[in-house]
């Protein structure tokens, strides 16, 4: 029961709670049971918060009892980023540097998800300040892999993405600044979106750099994901780069199916600007395959060369980020670990012409891939263009960042979501990523479900968490 439980989506859930047939109580116990038993494995928990999960629940079955339901979340389990603040836990940032730093208050998206009634079940495990890992020399171990324990789950939102593979969570939040989320996503075989810009407050997350953050839902299936950013967007005057954008419903288009949809193929990114793994390449060729039987139109496009964004998003994040943390870097380097100090400090070298470079570079960029896109509705490519690595390899794990197509759209800011679409001959996950217009989340949405419910690699299992007693 603990594993049929611990792979429920959201939608499913919600619909067995709501009609009375699940407790909440019920359904937070079995999980934080598997998280006992299994987290030690994968480490995707920084800090368990059984007592407030279960007096969640309890509220929340109480009130569904009476006739009270809220929508989807209510009674559903969810973890956060630890850099995501949530009233009186301590929010890490997986540092020794904020060790002891307890939040004051929740963070926008913590504040909605509450309201919703969602469980809140702890704090996931990050890279440290969303930047330097995986590393072996902080306070706390890295998230591992469940698909294979010994390789690495992406990163920053490493425990988000290792937490919803491994079945011990339906909802997690991670950051995205250059691949945060998509990372983990692709990796672990989950699904996983960067919002537009500014279409979710960061208001109480830690900043990494502030004009390419993003908050972002992550889950085993598109609807679930679609569903969560519908509680999470939203504008935020004192957020100031929240966009005063209308709500809307996010799985609105989920279901119409694909006829007539035009999708562009940004294949250079991942076989001319750099060459992505054979199997990768061959998962995504198969995807274009699978969408125009389901009715697009695939067209192969060419958006600027990979370097011009990577270099740019570099640039941007290295001063921002070192901003950031000039102060602790000059007084505290010792209590950084190694990884995250060295890629900090790289910023201290970003002269202020090439930040301001970068900006108008990014702003030609931007143009240049929205002038690509104007007739087509989203843009398939690769995310990551390798499968994960052994996480103890550091050489391999650092040659794996920029081995992806992920910061052009940190970059321009476009919404962006990595999915499953398939898995090695060693049983690895290998991914695709969908790209939409500012704002048009619906759209990818849309794309990603009607794939998901062509191929169903969302119903695979990670080996060695499904047994019914863990």
């Amino acid at each position: 029961m603990s594993a049929e439980l611990g792979f429920l989506s959201i939608v499913a859930a919600s619909e067995l709670i709501r009609t009375k047939k699940l407790s909440p109580v019920e359904l937070t116990k079995a999980l934080l049971a598997r998280i006992e038993a299994l987290d030690p494995k994968f480490n995707a928990f920084i800090r368990v918060t059984p007592d407030i999960a279960l007096a969640a629940a309890r509220v929340a079955e109480a009130e569904i009892t009476a006739g009270g339901w809220r929508g989807v979340m209510h009674g559903m389990p969810f973890g956060l980023k630890d850099i995501i603040d949530f009233a009186g836990l301590p929010t890490t940032c997986h540092s020794k540097i904020l060790a002891q730093n307890v939040a004051k208050s929740d963070s926008v998206v913590t504040t909605k998800l509450k309201a919703a009634g969602g469980v809140p079940m702890g704090k996931l495990s990050t890279h440290e300040f969303a930047i330097g890992g995986p590393s072996l020399d902080l306070p706390w171990p890295p998230a591992r892999n469940p698909w294979n324990r010994d390789c690495h789950p992406g990163g920053s939102s490493s425990g988000s993405g290792a937490a919803l593979a491994a079945g011990l969570l339906p909802a997690a939040l991670g950051t995205d600044t250059g691949g945060s989320i998509r990372n983990p996503a692709s990796m672990c075989a989950v699904v996983g979106l960067k919002p537009t810009y500014g279409r979710v407050s960061r208001r109480g997350v830690f900043p990494l750099s502030n004009s390419l953050d993003h908050v972002g839902p992550m889950t085993r299936t598109v609807r679930d994901n679609a569903l969560l950013l519908n509680l999470l967007a939203g504008f935020d005057a004192q957020d100031p780069g929240s966009a005063d954008e209308p709500a809307i419903d996010f799985a609105r288009d989920i279901g119409k199916g694909l006829k007539g949809v035009r999708i562009g193929l940004a294949r250079h990114l991942y076989t001319d600007d750099q060459m992505a793994h054979p199997e990768q390449v061959a998962a995504i060729d198969v995807a274009v395959d699978v969408l125009a039987r389901l009715g697009a139109e695939v067209r192969e496009i060419r958006l600027p060369p990979f370097d011009d964004y990577m270099v740019c998003c570099r640039i941007i994040l290295g001063a921002e980020s070192f901003a950031i943390h000039r102060r602790w870097l000059a007084e505290r380097p010792g209590d950084y670990g190694a990884y995250g100090r060295q890629r900090l400090l790289n910023g201290a070298t970003i002269t202020a012409a090439d930040y301001i470079d970068a900006l108008r570079q990014r702003h030609r960029l931007t143009h240049r891939t929205l002038e690509a896109m104007a007739d087509l509705d989203v843009v398939l490519t690769a995310s990551s263009l390798d499968p994960t690595c052994r996480i103890d390899d550091l050489e391999a794990v650092a040659r794996t960042y920029p081995r992806q197509a992920r910061q052009p759209f940190n970059v321009t800011g476009q919404p962006a979501l990595a999915m499953p679409a398939g898995f090695t001959t060693d049983g690895l996950p290998l991914s695709l990523q969908l790209v939409g217009h500012p704002f048009d989340e619906a759209m990818i949405y849309r794309v990603a479900a009607a794939y998901e419910e062509a191929t169903r690699w969302c119903d695979r299992r990670p080996p060695g968490v499904c047994e019914a007693d863990v």
